[in-house]
């Protein structure tokens, strides 16, 4: 028992199954001249026994304005995503659709109108509700679930895109976790969510962005198919309702960030120069649990402009434009979201070119 409430069904029976300490708001990127320190804040994710779902045990923080730029992956997969929902028969000349977009940017919404599917009134309910990355941002789970589901016309489709608890685990991406980032889905455990607001998840769709997103379609009657039952199977297998399987996330971040830390600090002392790449909320715990900071990585750079002339929170890491990072002809630079590599190799392929490498943070990936 903890004093922690479920933000879906208010049990207070659960467990801690991560904890990561004291840690930085991870979207606040101060100036790089601001000296710190930075105010920190609990982060636990906290496992619900009531109906399984994984969550932020708290949040004192306050949401930043995100300063990312959606990476190529995140687009590819958007495409991809719509494509398929259209092959479904959901986007028909003249359907009516509604995003809960994510504050992390990008929107399906230009994609879908290629399919002759309308953006729905203001206020008015929708054929087809989209809500991508955007449901997880919500501190008030049970709410936000009904006000999508309500907004769905007679015969409509709710699709909701998530990042697997299920992957989570698997690739032992705890740093997943946090701040502003209110739940972690996994296919089960939404499926019995979505029943309680009045709809019945009846297909889903696994696509490779972050080591395994789900697209889950959900509308009111109908049954699940043979896809869903067997990936609510596939999960529940995996031990995503039980506490000590997600509470192996506590090793996994012993393990990453050790890991990190010795291979940065060897190369360090055999004289190389090791950059990062990717200025992401989730490098954010996983740099402060190394104890990494500019003496060893100089600099992270980041396509985002906006983040240029900032520091990674919780550290003295300047981020920078990748034209410093190619000035600064590294002979490794690691890789903070592994989705990212296909993207970056491309972009700035005078790292190679140059005798230097790339280096995966982690095995998995995340927002």
């Amino acid at each position: 028992m903890t004093d922690v409430c479920c933000r879906f069904c208010a049990s207070t029976a659960g467990a801690i199954v991560l904890d990561l300490g004291e840690q930085p708001a991870c979207d606040h990127f101060p100036a790089v001249t601001d000296p710190g320190p930075d105010p920190r804040y609990p982060l636990r994710m906290w496992l619900c026994g009531g109906c399984g779902l994984a969550q932020l045990a708290e949040d004192p923080t306050t949401p930043d304005e995100p300063r990312g730029r959606e990476p190529e992956a995140l687009v590819a997969q958007a495409r991809e995503a719509v494509s398929h929902i259209a092959a479904a028969g959901l986007l028909r000349e003249g359907a009516t659709v509604l995003e809960y977009g994510s504050p992390h940017g990008g929107s399906w919404l230009d994609l879908i109108a290629e399919h002759g599917a309308d953006v729905a009134a203001q206020g008015a309910p929708a054929d087809v509700v989209v809500d991508c990355f955007g449901l997880m941002h919500a501190a008030d789970q049970r709410a936000a679930l009904a006000e999508r589901a309500a907004r769905l016309q007679p015969g409509g489709t709710l699709l909701l895109q998530f990042h697997s608890l299920a992957t989570i685990l698997r690739g032992g991406q705890w740093n997943a976790l946090r701040h502003g980032h209110f739940a972690y889905y996994s296919t089960p455990v939404l499926v019995d969510m979505l029943e309680t607001v009045g709809l019945t998840a009846r297909t889903a769709r696994v696509f490779p962005l972050y080591g395994g997103t789900v697209l889950l379609a959900a509308s009111k009657g109908g049954a699940p198919d043979a896809d869903l039952q067997a990936l609510v199977a596939a999960e529940t297998d995996a031990g995503v309702r039980l506490a000590d399987t997600v509470g192996g996330l506590q090793g996994a971040a012993a393990t990453a960030a050790a890991e990190l830390a010795d291979e940065v600090r060897c190369r360090h002392a055999e004289g190389q120069r090791v950059l990062g790449y990717s200025a992401a909320s989730r490098a954010v715990s996983l740099l402060l649990h190394a104890g990494l900071d500019a003496t060893v990585l100089p600099a992270i750079a980041d396509a985002s402009p906006a983040k240029h002339g900032r520091r990674m929170p919780g550290t003295d890491i300047p981020v920078v434009g990748p034209d410093e990072l190619l000035r600064a002809e590294p002979d490794a630079v690691v890789l903070f979201v592994p989705d990212l590599l296909p993207e970056v190799r491309r972009a700035l392929p005078q790292i190679e070119s140059r005798g230097g490498s790339w280096l995966l943070a982690e095995r998995g990936g995340g927002l």
